[in-house]
């Protein structure tokens, strides 16, 4: 007989006979399939404690047209999974994940609420490496920072039993995502009992965290911070009521270890805003020394925005024997040139760009096993002190630091490039001038323009 707790043992979801796809399946045509996968999602519940109250329990609903429901299960059935290692343990959460993705697509704007694109998750935790502690993010939509952080330790052969992993999430259909999606991949997480809201309900108060990652809400308005004026997580500043961003940076530093590190996404103005005193509580931050890196990122890499963001990365204690001392300086990298066009509309980061940004960040913060070596490139990355960015302001922008690019000689003296630039525009000025004849005598032919 199978035993549950051998495939737990090894982080594996478990899921009973009554719920297991060949019965559903075998049930496609009946008139009670609705019914059926009710009573699977309860035994799956009952299985796994984790998901207790979280999943849909409504197919049985008589609104619910049953032969079309058949008609998905034989579709979903019918797909072939390809060779064995397609067939991996991982796999269920694959398609999970590629769902979420297509979702948040088709959604636009409110997909955004759930999904963060991949690529900028896998920048946050290839920069961050967390390989051991306590991994926070208290607006973890889906949970995709926490596959990432699971999937990027099995990478680099650590144990994956050497994080834990804490969440919080105000929306609760998200919040119920999230836990399937820890579910489903043998993740281990305290997301909380429930869904609430992290500045007015902070569901891990005492929590101190080694490693904070987070996507939050974009230039959020709607967070009531007028109820939170004294709050005591505003060491740097009150941030205003009408943008969150500022409250979202100080809850993640509140949360922090003596030595623990923050990487998350932010949208642009936030490095240089002034408006509401939030430029003054991002000089106190700068002025505290905790920003250790920012890295400016291509536009439409979002299915909700086309906002362009920022990463930040905030470091507690820069000395704290892990990596070189880095005490009054701050790194900027200057990613928009990067990334690829996969459609029309949406930009993703190639695995050769996040290899660039994350390897250019541990060359520079002296990671021992880092064998490249960290030097200023024109255009792409610099490391200013802090007497640099008072210079600037305080505003963190990587493009007013990193310079422009330098431009390669092609070995062309100048006078014969000009000569050769000339010469070609004459011909194109040339062939404009005939093209605009043609058209305005087509024009003619057929009675317009006369």
């Amino acid at each position: 007989p199978e035993d549950p707790d051998e495939y737990r043992a090894v982080n594996i979801f478990w899921v009973p006979k009554a719920a297991r796809w060949s019965k559903l399946k075998s049930e496609a045509k009946q008139p009670t399939i609705g019914k059926t996968i009710d009573a699977a999602m309860l035994a799956i519940e009952r299985d796994n404690p984790s998901l207790k109250g979280v999943l849909p329990k409504d197919y049985g609903h008589p609104r619910l047209d049953k032969q079309r429901l058949g008609q998905l299960i034989d579709l979903v059935g019918n797909i072939g999974l390809g060779d064995k290692a397609n067939r991996s343990k991982d796999i269920l959460g694959r398609v999970y994940e590629y769902f979420l993705s297509q979702f948040a697509s088709a959604e636009g704007k409110k997909g955004g609420q759930f999904y963060t694109p991949r690529c900028i998750v896998r920048v946050l935790v290839e920069m961050l490496a967390p390989y051991k502690g306590r991994v926070f993010d208290p607006c973890c939509g889906s949970g995709g920072m926490f596959v990432q952080s699971e999937r990027f330790i099995e990478e680099h052969g650590g144990r994956v039993g050497d994080i834990s992993i804490y969440g919080q999430e105000s929306n609760h259909t998200t919040w119920r995502l999230a836990k399937m999606n820890l579910a489903i991949r043998g993740i281990d997480g305290n997301l909380g009992k429930e869904h609430a809201d992290s500045f007015h309900r902070d569901l891990h108060p005492d929590l101190k965290a080694d490693f904070v990652l987070a996507n939050p809400p974009f230039n959020d308005s709607d967070w009531r911070g007028d109820l939170l004026k004294e709050d005591k997580r505003w060491k740097h500043g009150t941030p205003p009521a009408s943008n969150a961003n500022f409250a979202w940076v100080q809850h993640f530093i509140h949360h922090l270890a003596p030595t623990g590190l923050a990487g998350f996404v932010l949208a642009n103005g936030s490095m240089s805003s002034n408006q509401s005193g939030e430029g003054e509580i991002r000089k106190n931050i700068i002025e505290a020394d905790l920003v250790d890196c920012m890295v400016a990122l291509p536009g439409q890499l979002f299915y909700s925005t086309q906002i362009p963001v920022c990463l930040w990365f905030i470091a507690r204690d820069k000395r704290n024997g892990r990596f070189r001392d880095r005490r009054g300086e701050t790194l900027f990298i200057d990613a928009r040139k990067l990334g690829t066009m996969i459609d029309r509309v949406h930009r993703e980061l190639t695995e050769e760009d996040i290899h660039k940004i994350a390897v250019t960040y541990h060359a520079w913060r002296g990671e021992k096993d880092c064998k490249a070596k960290y030097e200023d490139v024109p255009g792409f990355c610099k490391a200013a002190t802090l007497d640099e960015i008072r210079h600037h302001g305080h505003i963190l922008t990587p493009g007013r630091y990193v310079g422009a690019a330098e431009v390669e000689d092609d070995g062309e003296p100048f006078e014969e490039k000009m000569d050769r630039l000339t010469a070609e525009l004459k011909e194109q000025m040339a062939e404009g001038a005939r093209l605009d004849k043609l058209i305005w005598a087509n024009l003619q032919d057929i009675g317009y323009g006369k």
